[in-house]
């Protein structure tokens, strides 16, 4: 799909997200922490929700020492929460914030590049649930607090294994590809009666972990850094992307020739 707009050239304003409440899932690491640290320098209150305490804590320290606004910490791991856990999630949130303005589905669990021939059961269940069934309950325990705001976005990070199935990547790629039905219905869902966009956007190759798991041993010289491809991530998040819903987005062609 042509991506319906191109970012070359834009630039993000210093208060791009000023007073904004972005629910951020896998904040902690990769492309997650970039993102967290991109949405606070440009007014976000991120909320950071990862398993991983230590990496929240140590984000946390860092954002608040560079003078960003200050983001919230939720520890969770998608792996084993169950609906009470992300109707407490929304509880609490309604408590301390009253709403949100986005909600980021980064988080994700590819395992390893196996045939199914040889695919370990536990590995499909664990996959499913992070990938799959983790960003759906999340979305919908936090429909109502989204639907308070006044434009709230649900971006969903995708990847090309979800757009066209390759082999080997198992649970993973079905996750993904269920990700992208997921998005295009929800989205056609809220278009006629709330403001809430959905769309779906894919990274393309960045050396983060999964990166290094996917692809062990290759050369990553030259591959983007996590850095390197947030502004798409702003766009999505921000009052600009008004009106753009339902669309399976990349940052290679959202950034081509910027």
């Amino acid at each position: 799909m042509t991506d319906p707009v191109s970012l070359a050239g834009w630039q993000p304003a210093a208060d791009l997200l000023h007073e904004r409440i972005i629910l951020l899932t896998g904040a902690a690491n990769g492309i997650g922490r970039a993102l967290a640290d991109a949405m606070a320098m440009h007014g976000a209150t991120v909320i950071m929700l990862d398993k991983d305490v230590h990496g929240l804590e140590h984000a946390y320290d860092e954002i608040v020492a560079a003078g960003y606004t200050e983001p919230a910490l939720y520890p969770m791991d998608l792996q084993g929460a169950t609906p009470d856990n992300y109707a407490e999630l929304a509880d609490t949130l309604q408590r301390e914030f009253g709403r949100l303005d986005g909600l980021v589905h980064n988080a994700a669990h590819l395992g390893a590049l196996v045939p199914f021939a040889n695919y370990d059961n536990e590995l499909w269940l664990q996959s499913i649930q992070v990938n799959l069934h983790a960003p759906y309950l999340l979305t919908t325990a936090c429909l109502g607090l989204l639907n308070t705001g006044e434009d709230a976005s649900i971006v969903i990070v995708s990847d090309a294994a979800g757009r066209q199935g390759k082999a080997y990547w198992g649970a993973y790629a079905v996750a993904k590809a269920g990700l992208e039905a997921f998005m295009q219905i929800l989205s056609d869902e809220l278009e006629s009666n709330t403001s809430i966009r959905v769309n779906s956007i894919d990274p393309g190759p960045v050396l983060t972990s999964l990166y290094r798991i996917a692809y062990p041993g290759t050369d990553s010289a030259g591959l983007r850094q996590p850095a390197d491809i947030v502004k798409p991530f702003l766009y999505l998040c921000s009052k600009t992307s008004r009106g753009l819903s339902g669309q399976q987005l990349s940052v290679d062609a959202l950034l081509a020739q910027d």
